[in-house]
């Protein structure tokens, strides 16, 4: 018989999570599908979006390091399909289409100003006929990007320097009026109504009231975490920790979560009531530093004693590890980290810095992550890989990448 999940090794735990994040199935051998891309995105329910592109853009990393090698333009395909759609479902995130009634209340709390957000609630109070009119324009004529009907006159300025238009087009997408169709060729948001954007089997389920949508986002995210603290589950489609726990312990008392202790925890865990335990895992992973897995950072250092902070805002002189990092995930445990990025002129893939943790045998995991490298550097169609000096894991991952020519796809 399955072992009943009531009291979990640090081993276990690490499993369930890994199961349950889909690092339990093997790979297939040939090129992924849209459909394999979009029945991942259901099992993890939420993909974080992130414009940084020094490598590949964020959310495609999660895809990979599940699926391996996939068709690239898949996201756009499943969007255009209306499979998937963005939203604030961690930050901002692709979804799978069929729980965007989940965050219909989320969109009501900000366009009823029950909730405040970044200032475009005020700014909306402020331009009601400016924003309802652009509503309109966009009604009429179809999608466009914030671009197209820019206000701007001067040279825009950083990255969050967004001009009225913009940020009216953002408004009504917090609020659920407009939706993303896509991204264009800048990353930048195509706005357009929701009738264009998702099917109307979707748009017609009856909306839920804000308690019952919140304790389904709970099953999905204990669903995703295989095992989770109550911070955990909040954590993943940034709930209020505060607001979410009583309704966790609804949930436990209707039997679709159990609580379990897990060693080494201080706070106990929740299970979903159809979690099963694997046997092992073998896994192995470049992680984004946005993947699901790895992205709450307090669990990181409760399920793999890993400690983890981004750099791209820390100023050169003062980072530890580098860039733009991946943690590396090899059989159930983080292994290691690597600094890199992609040099799509010279069409090689750099690591620019690799680390193993405490205790791990560089010469045990070098294989496996080089092969994994390579397998990226041929996913990304780059010809070569070059590694680094920096890190004391740079010489054996040197060795295992050049034991074997990259083969890029044509």
């Amino acid at each position: 018989m399955p072992k009943r999940l009531d009291e979990l090794s640090i081993v276990e735990a690490r499993r369930l999570a890994l199961a349950a994040q889909g690092f339990g199935a093997p790979r297939a051998r040939a090129t992924s599908s849209t459909v394999d891309v979009v029945a991942l995105m259901k099992k993890l329910g939420v993909v974080q979006i992130d414009s940084v592109n020094v490598l590949v853009r964020s959310q495609e990393l999660p895809l990979f390091a599940r699926l391996g090698n996939h068709d690239r333009s898949a996201i756009p395909k499943a969007t255009s399909q209306g499979k998937i759609f963005e939203y604030w479902g961690h930050e901002a995130a692709h979804l799978p289409a069929e729980i965007q009634p989940l965050f219909r209340w989320k969109m009501d709390a900000a366009r009823s100003g029950k909730v405040k957000h970044w200032g475009l609630t005020s700014f909306y109070e402020g331009n009601k006929s400016y924003v309802n009119r652009l509503l309109r324009h966009v009604e009429k004529n179809g999608p466009l990007t914030a671009r197209a009907v820019s206000t701007r006159t001067e040279k825009k300025g950083t990255w969050w320097d967004w001009d009225e238009a913009k940020t009216a087009l953002e408004y009504l997408f917090l609020t659920g009026q407009v939706m993303s169709s896509g991204r264009g060729s800048d990353f930048a948001r195509v706005y357009d109504v929701p009738e264009r954007v998702l099917p109307a089997k979707v748009l017609n389920v009856p909306t839920p009231d804000e308690r019952d949508a919140r304790k389904q986002l709970l099953i999905r995210a204990a669903k995703g975490h295989g095992v989770a603290t109550a911070d955990d589950l909040a954590d993943y489609y940034r709930q209020r920790p505060a607001s979410v726990k009583p309704l966790i312990a609804e949930l436990v008392e209707e039997g679709v979560l159990r609580e379990v202790s897990v060693n080494g925890w201080k706070q106990p865990a929740f299970v979903h009531r159809d979690s099963k335990l694997p046997t092992r895992m073998n896994a192995v992973a470049l992680l984004s530093p946005f993947d699901s897995l790895v992205w709450y950072r307090p669990r990181n250092e409760r399920l793999f004693n890993f400690h983890y902070r981004i750099e791209i805002y820390t100023p050169k002189p003062k980072r530890k590890f580098g860039y733009y990092v991946l943690p590396v995930l090899c059989g159930d445990t983080l292994v290691g980290r690597l600094d890199m990025k992609a040099d799509r002129a010279a069409g090689t893939l750099r690591v620019e810095a690799a680390y193993v943790e405490p205790g791990v045998a560089a010469n045990k995991v070098a294989d496996r992550i080089g092969a994994e490298v390579r397998s990226m550097a041929e996913w990304l169609s780059l010809e070569h890989v070059v590694v680094g000096r920096r890190g004391g894991f740079s010489a054996a991952l040197a060795g295992a990448v050049e034991s074997r020519r990259v083969r890029t796809r044509r």
